[in-house]
């Protein structure tokens, strides 16, 4: 897992969650700060930011990096296939609502070209002290058919219950989203053996729909690529986005074809 840091509001969200997300997983974390090119004074702050992000973790086993690029974004996803990771983690942008996510420059570009999955803390998130369960945004798409199976693999070795949730703001016929549901249920215990729940959440826009919810303090959402994504790259369609913009819990975004 890699965690694009800065300190700021947004790099210590996510600071928070890379290390939360590490020790609930066993995997293994390393700390990124991201500098224009031709910038000492800013590469020096970087290692400065660096040492600061290593006194809030010590003492936990660790790697730090500082890493030259145009824009912090592109920096993350270049070093993050560098070094194999699965996962970069990112916070909120500043100025953005509390307990919310806002979408700023860095997370944009991770959500639309992002090789790796994407993780995005609210603002001011304080992660739990354990994992509650695994939610996966579900929509009757081969995407998220093949995510179904991911998340029911995650869920079973983490050892925590997951969910499946399809959005209706009641333009659709609901009994066919139930239906598609009750498949998706099925997928994933045919993959796993887990027997997932299920919800349809009603309201008239998506941010409604998700408060209509319930959600456990130590939840994360999971959202598939959109089907206009490229092989092996995320990209995040517009229900999706409300979703992420709407939750008040962290939201991975899986890139097409995850593994």
């Amino acid at each position: 897992m890699i965690v694009g840091y800065a300190n700021d509001r947004g790099g210590r969200d996510a600071l928070a969650l890379g290390a939360s997300i590490t020790r609930l997983t066993g995997g293994e974390l390393t700390i990124a700060t991201i500098y224009p090119p031709g910038s000492p004074g800013l590469a020096v702050e970087a290692q400065a930011n660096l040492a600061h992000a290593a006194e809030e973790l010590a003492p936990a086993p660790t790697g730090y990096l500082t890493f030259e690029s145009r824009g912090t974004g592109r920096g993350l996803s270049v070093l993050a296939s560098r070094i194999r990771a699965d996962l970069i983690v990112v916070g909120s942008a500043s100025g953005g609502q509390h307990g919310r996510i806002a979408i700023g420059a860095t997370s944009d570009h991770l959500l639309h070209r992002s090789s790796e999955a994407v993780m995005i803390a609210p603002a001011d998130y304080e992660p739990p002290e354990k994992l509650d369960r695994l939610t996966l945004a579900y929509v009757h798409r081969p995407q998220c058919d093949e995510a179904v199976g991911r998340v029911a693999q995650a869920a079973l070795r983490l050892g925590v219950p997951l969910r499946l949730i399809t959005i209706d703001l009641r333009t659709e016929d609901p009994d066919r989203l139930r239906d598609d549901l009750a498949l998706a249920v099925r997928l994933a215990w045919e993959t796993t053996g887990i027997e997932a729940e299920s919800e349809v959440a009603q309201g008239h826009d998506v941010a409604a729909a998700m408060e209509n919810v319930a959600w456990l303090p130590g939840e994360l959402l999971v959202c598939a690529a959109s089907e206009d994504a490229e092989p092996h790259r995320v990209f995040l369609g517009e229900l999706a986005m409300k979703m992420l913009r709407a939750s008040d819990r962290p939201v991975t975004v899986l890139p097409r074809g995850f593994s």
